[in-house]
């Protein structure tokens, strides 16, 4: 499984699965190592920035140079394990854990309001103005009990988005 040319054994499906948490079927592991392939066009094994960039989809989302922190590098492996927070079958708290790791810009366990304001101004781009962005990101924090000098953990994040139908899913295409 090192290297991105050869084939996947059963044992290397059933171990992908496991280290998944087992959120994808063995043929959705077969689809998704073939899209690991096609990505990684240099058969080094890992997807670097560069060959994640090359999807259309990936490329045009507001967040892709934070995401790309995320799974730059990433081994088969580790890009089903990403990955998996996208499947329907994915529980909140995983969905939550990815999220909270897209804001923790710094990855020390906080996200405070300048993470938050960075990502909203990478959502928002031109279209609000700073004091715009900053008066928004007031009140939601102020609606769920905190204050803009607050540090949110992920117990916090857990709080706050636990009850909003997060809906955050990726269908596995299979042949």
């Amino acid at each position: 499984m090192g290297n991105a040319s050869s084939m996947l054994t059963q044992y290397d499906i059933e171990e992908v699965q496991e280290h998944c948490d087992n959120l994808f079927s063995q043929q959705e592991i077969v689809s998704l190592y073939q899209r690991f392939c096609q990505l990684d066009r240099s058969a080094k094994g890992f997807i670097s920035a560069d060959e994640f960039l090359s999807v259309p989809e990936f490329a045009v989302n507001p967040l892709s140079q934070r995401l790309l922190r995320m799974v730059d590098g990433l081994n088969f492996k580790d890009f089903v394990a990403f990955l998996s927070a996208f499947s329907p079958h994915a529980s909140l708290q995983q969905k939550i854990e990815l999220i909270f790791k897209v804001y923790d810009s710094d990855c020390n366990g906080k996200v405070t309001f300048k993470d938050i304001l960075e990502v909203l101004r990478d959502l928002t781009g031109s279209f609000m103005s700073e004091k715009q962005r900053e008066q928004v990101l007031s009140h939601v924090l102020e609606e769920a009990g905190f204050t803009t000098d607050t540090s949110l953990s992920l117990d916090d994040f857990v709080k706050i988005l636990g009850n909003t139908g997060l809906k955050m899913e990726v269908e596995v295409p299979v042949d």
